[in-house]
């Protein structure tokens, strides 16, 4: 079943496997509580919610491949408890969104959708809309991983100063003539840009809240297009129309579509776009594509690919190893949370038979 837009290319390669394909972009709840009982695989985008009630109807379900890279609308933890592999495919959007971060700053530095507004309701205010440039200033970098690197090379290639922050990447493998890591104090208070590329986990859900907004540079500007969440919405609003921070960019929200009544509709000095990171045709052909070949190869042969809940290639082994994972993933969060620096290696003693 696939129960979110994809390309058709990605539609092809399953059907051209000898698979059946359900294809219902815009269920309704129930059509998916039909559907799920009936499916041995299932492709999503960030759309549909697989809930642990959905997965207690998905009887046949064996693999859920997310077209792109956030997995937070799956229940990982129910997937793997009844042995369903969850895989996603990070690369296929990687440049779209790390496009659409540029392009976002960019607008908010030189007021380009007020000047567009202005010019439509017949105004020519230039004097209320000097801008900013790019070059010198201070960019801050949250989240280390493709796409961050990705903005990363984009902003240097326009001369600007790179500071980075990510728990699970260490200077040695970063170039410090492009990025200097520190701290998050550190990077909120001397950036005069701060992009996000991070997960929403327990540990990042309002990572920017009142406090950390406060701790950033008035001139400074906040663009996310990673999740939801990230950031607490009245408090970025608040500190919009308080003049706490200059502006924000905004991409991706707690709730999407989102509420009419969402503070950050009237907030000033704030760009909004309805979830454009990965909106790009090439990028939705990329993801279809690789999430669709995924789970063929997975059916048909029981390779795995990107498995985000089984770092075993053994399918007979995934029952039995299920509660280990979970225990691993809840020792690495507080191993996450306890270390002062970032984790270069990781040594684990076993008692008894696993």
């Amino acid at each position: 079943m696939v129960s979110d837009p994809i390309a058709d290319k990605g539609i092809e390669i399953l059907e051209e496997a000898g698979f059946e394909v359900i294809y219902n972009p815009n269920p309704s709840d129930d059509e998916l509580q039909t559907l799920a009982g009936d499916v041995q695989a299932w492709v999503v985008r960030s759309g549909t919610k697989i809930t642990s009630e959905l997965l207690n109807d998905a009887r046949n379900l064996q693999v859920i491949g997310r077209a792109g890279v956030g997995v937070d609308n799956i229940d990982i933890q129910e997937a793997t408890s009844r042995g369903i592999v969850v895989m996603n495919n990070p690369d296929g959007n990687t440049i779209s969104a790390a496009e659409h971060t540029i392009a976002m700053m960019m607008a908010l530095s030189r007021n380009i959708q007020l000047g567009h507004m202005g010019i439509v309701n017949g105004e020519w205010d230039r004097d209320n809309l000097v801008g900013s440039e790019l070059k010198g200033k201070t960019l801050g970098v949250v989240g280390l991983g493709r796409i961050g690197r990705e903005v990363i090379k984009r902003a240097k290639a326009m001369e600007m100063k790179i500071l980075g922050y990510d728990p699970f990447v260490n200077q040695d493998v970063l170039d410090p003539e492009v990025v200097t890591l520190v701290e998050l104090d550190t990077l909120i208070s001397d950036s005069d840009y701060i992009t996000l590329h991070l997960p929403l986990l327990d540990s990042t859900n309002n990572l920017f809240n009142k406090d950390r907004l406060a701790a950033m540079k008035p001139s400074a500007r906040l663009i996310n297009v990673a999740r939801g969440g990230i950031i607490n919405e009245p408090d970025l609003a608040e500190a919009l129309n308080n003049g706490v921070i200059a502006g924000a960019a905004i991409d991706v929200f707690k709730t999407e579509p989102l509420d009419a009544d969402n503070p950050l509709i009237k907030a000033r000095n704030v760009l909004l776009t309805p979830h454009l990171g990965a909106s790009t045709h090439e990028a939705s052909e990329g993801v279809s594509f690789g999430i669709c070949r995924q789970i063929k190869d997975f059916i048909l042969d029981e390779k795995l690919s990107n498995p985000i809940n089984m770092p075993i290639t053994d399918m007979a082994q995934l029952k039995q190893i299920a509660p280990f994972l979970e225990l691993a993933e809840t020792l690495g969060k507080i191993e996450t949370q306890l270390a002062e620096s970032p984790i270069k290696s990781v040594s684990v003693e076993c008692f008894g038979s696993i």
